[in-house]
């Protein structure tokens, strides 16, 4: 066989340029249909899986909240509002008992004497822990002359330790609680939604003031604020006093976005008021 007969042969058996631009179009179509049927199926996956983390971190943060606010001295829930921002503020309680009223049949009974500006008492039931700063409170009904916040029914308690009598400082109770309830608090908190930063914080540890901090820099001059919640589109917190004010509602309005998932939560918690 003569050698140029050979090499026609091979060259009729290739591809030209044309079809092979051909078969690329052709493929690249194919390629672009798969990735339509491939793309929304794939982007649903991520829209559910953002959907439940969103969820899931929302959820948290509301149970956070209320687990705290549980924990509140009753009648010291207050709200606010600062433009889009909006605040609540309360003060948790670290021990809380009742207190002895009036002399047993023990000679050696110590009642608390709301006619005394320092004095002890004894705690009836189980001893109480009272850590360093503590003060203690009685009938807290969050109006003037009976408010924790401006201390009229709020004295330092001078002892620490497991403590089965108390003692205090500072001035004479204006009213005795009418189930003998006391409650030792410290600081006070609160639930902030700071939408400029899209995030939900808690500033806790910090000093109780007379009037309500109601902005964000206001509460980062008392305290280190903690990150509850981010990427929050939307932050509502609002408190609903009770009827005779034995007990009261916050209600949390709070909503997360992550690309095209966004979630809207409502959280209603009971507040307890009975001082």
């Amino acid at each position: 066989m003569h050698p140029l007969s050979s090499l026609k042969r091979h060259a009729i058996s290739g591809f030209t340029i044309v079809e092979l631009v051909v078969v690329i179009t052709v493929v690249g179509i194919l390629a672009a249909g798969a990735a339509t049927f491939i793309r929304n199926p794939t982007q649903a996956y991520f829209d559910v899986e953002n959907y439940a983390n969103l969820t899931d971190r929302a959820d948290t943060a509301l149970r956070r909240i209320s687990r705290e606010m549980r924990n509140a001295l009753p009648n010291s829930v207050r709200a606010t509002t600062n433009g889009a921002d909006s605040f609540i503020e309360f003060i948790p309680v670290t021990a809380a008992g009742r207190y002895r009223a009036e002399v047993g049949n023990n000679a050696a009974d110590n009642p608390l004497d709301f006619s005394l500006s320092a004095d002890s008492f004894d705690v009836l039931g189980a001893p109480v822990n009272v850590s360093g700063g503590s003060q203690l409170v009685i009938y807290n009904l969050g109006v003037s002359g009976a408010d924790a916040y401006e201390s009229t029914n709020r004295r330092a308690l001078t002892t620490t330790g497991t403590l089965s009598a108390l003692a205090f400082t500072g001035g004479q109770f204006p009213q005795p609680s009418p189930s003998s309830r006391f409650y030792v608090v410290a600081t006070a908190t609160t639930f902030a939604c700071d939408l400029t930063n899209r995030r939900l914080m808690m500033y806790s540890g910090y000093a109780i003031q007379s009037a309500q901090p109601a902005s964000i820099g206001a509460l980062n001059a008392l305290a280190t604020g903690r990150q509850i919640a981010a990427n929050v589109s939307s932050c509502q917190m609002q408190y609903i006093p009770g009827a005779l004010q034995r007990s009261g509602i916050v209600l949390i309005y709070l909503g997360l976005t992550q690309d095209a998932a966004r979630v809207n939560l409502m959280q209603q918690v009971n507040i307890v008021n009975s001082p």
